[in-house]
């Protein structure tokens, strides 16, 4: 089922109005509630982890699997997933990845161990990446024009919104429930969103009828689930081999896809569109978008509690500026992209950003107030705001409609691996930074030398597992918690300064490489024109639908 007959493009002042399909409201606010189930999941880890460690004694290591578990499962699903679901139809994925959600959460919830906790994050990403991707998916396929720059606009305002209510829902179940509760809380969502998806989501909206690349897929999930636990693992002691060797199999099934993609008859990841500027510029801008967002989220709610003291319900609704910001700068996101193009917006947002891990850096400390830590929170808010709309946008009007699955599971990668990435890198620096500043404190105390091998590893494993020390030796309890304060302080400024290069890096490539209004309108009149007719076998995209290949 494709956009209704009574809305099929019409011009007003001679420019096309697009099209919406039947219902576009409810249409719309169903995407937005299946998508906010994988919002929710992927969030709701973050407030938590300093309860989760002291139940299980993890490691940093351990948390930061635990958080990166769900991103993982979802970046490295995405791509196949999404190809599924273009060729085997979107609204059945948008079903079996909803059901599966659900006992994904209850084996969270009740997981036994913090190993159980990370295999059933990771569980509940696959899942997520059955629903996620089909939400944006449907998007480009039911809308065009204008309406889908609104329809994006809204959807990736709401759900960065509602990945941030993660937070704040998560504190007020903690200081009532056990720390299982928090991966409840998408359950009732999740029947919500089935139930609407069931009646109100199209059967069909133009799929294709290609076969699957399913080796193309299954080197797309090695290639991204290496590279993240590569990155993950980097910190820690002893784990040298293991790191090296998923480095290796992450280079290696990166060569092995990039050579599939060339010689299979229908690919996974068609490496033409893949080389348009809009389409990679803006890919890569995004993942630095929504990884600064997911990463300063992971970071900075440790810091909350661990450092400033704040309870989980404070610390999840001091995100709240935000969540504010982001849900009323898209709309503006949106028209701006409009007027003046995609680059200006994207360069818009990275300056908000940019400001946010400055602020983290060299304004927060041991004891920040409310208002610096909500100033910090308000720059994240406006950049997200203003940068999510253009990266997405972007990639759906680069990539024919019924390849749109390419474009979703890429906006997808954006805000998974960007997640994934961003956060495995904040992690390794926190765990890293705490580590060596916390080794630093004891080799130079006076009473250093008798601290024990096994209390040194320790304190030195997590603040969690230092204060659990602290506990155990109360009249040295006020040393060990400073120390533990100040060495945390020390790791998530490593964080922040990698955010902040990470948004320097993404600017450039964005001021230089992304084209400029009137070029952007050229390409993308051109690529939509070339989506609407068959291209002719072998011919090459330039000759074949007189799209110039940028």
């Amino acid at each position: 089922m494709s956009a209704s007959p009574a809305n099929q493009p019409a011009s007003i002042g001679g420019a096309e109005a697009g099209t919406a399909p039947a219902r576009a409201p409810l249409v719309l606010a169903t995407l937005i509630v299946v998508a906010a189930v994988a919002n929710l999941n992927l969030s709701v880890a973050n407030v938590a982890l300093p309860t989760i460690g002291k139940a299980f004694d993890s490691s940093q290591t351990a948390l930061n699997l635990i958080a990166v578990g769900f991103s993982l499962g979802l970046a490295a699903s995405v791509l196949y997933l999404g190809a599924v679901g273009d060729r085997y139809g979107r609204k059945m994925m948008v079903v079996v990845g909803l059901v599966l959600s659900i006992p994904a959460s209850l084996l969270a919830a009740y997981a036994p161990t913090d190993g159980v906790l990370a295999v059933a994050r990771i569980f509940g990403g696959v899942a997520a990446g059955m629903v996620y991707p089909t939400t944006l998916a449907l998007i480009a396929a039911l809308w065009t024009g204008p309406p889908r720059t609104r329809a994006i606009a809204l959807w990736s305002a709401l759900g960065g919104a509602i990945a941030s209510l993660g937070p704040m829902a998560s504190g007020f179940l903690l200081e009532r429930f056990w720390w299982g509760s928090v991966f409840l809380i998408t359950l009732p969502l999740a029947v919500l969103a089935l139930l609407m998806a069931w009646f109100l989501v199209p059967a069909h909206a133009h799929e294709s009828t290609d076969a699957v690349d399913n080796l193309g897929g299954v080197l797309s999930v090695v290639l991204v689930a290496s590279l993240v636990l590569a990155i993950d693992f980097a910190p820690v002691p002893g784990r040298g081999t293991l790191v090296v060797g998923l480095a290796v199999l992450a280079l290696a099934a990166t060569v092995a896809f990039l050579l599939r993609q060339q010689r299979a008859p229908n690919p996974l990841y068609d490496l033409t569109i893949a080389r348009r500027r809009i389409f990679w510029v803006a890919a890569c801008a995004g993942i630095i978008v929504f990884g600064s967002l997911m990463g300063s989220m992971f970071i900075s709610q440790q810091y909350l509690q661990n450092v400033l003291g704040y309870t989980t319900l404070q610390a999840g609704t001091a995100f709240l500026p935000a969540v504010v910001l982001m849900v009323l700068v898209a709309p503006r996101s949106a028209k701006l992209v409009e007027a003046r193009g995609a680059r200006t917006t994207l360069l818009i947002g990275y300056v908000f950003l940019m400001a946010a891990f400055l602020w983290m850096f060299f304004v927060w400390g041991e004891g920040s107030p409310y208002w610096a830590v909500a100033v910090a929170y308000a720059f994240i808010g406006v950049g997200v705001g203003f940068a999510g709309t253009p990266a997405s946008h972007s990639l759906t009007g680069a990539v024919p409609v019924n390849r749109a699955g390419m474009a979703s599971g890429t906006a997808d990668l954006q805000r998974d691996l960007g997640g994934a990435i961003m956060q495995s890198v904040f992690g390794a620096l926190l765990t890293a930074g705490y580590a060596s500043a916390f080794g630093a404190a004891i080799a130079n105390n006076p009473q250093g030398q008798a601290v024990s091998a096994s209390v040194q590893s320790a304190l030195t494993k997590s603040f969690a597992s230092a204060q659990q020390i602290a506990e155990q030796y109360p009249s040295y309890a006020d040393q060990i918690t400073a120390a533990a304060k100040q060495s945390f302080l020390q790791g998530d400024d490593w964080a922040y300064a990698a955010g902040a290069v990470a948004i320097l890096l993404g600017a450039v490539l964005v001021f230089f490489m992304f084209p400029r209004r009137q070029r952007e309108r050229e390409l993308l009149a051109a690529y939509q024109a070339q989506g609407a007719r068959p291209r002719r076998a072998g011919a090459p995209e330039s000759s074949a639908e007189g799209a110039p290949a940028d």
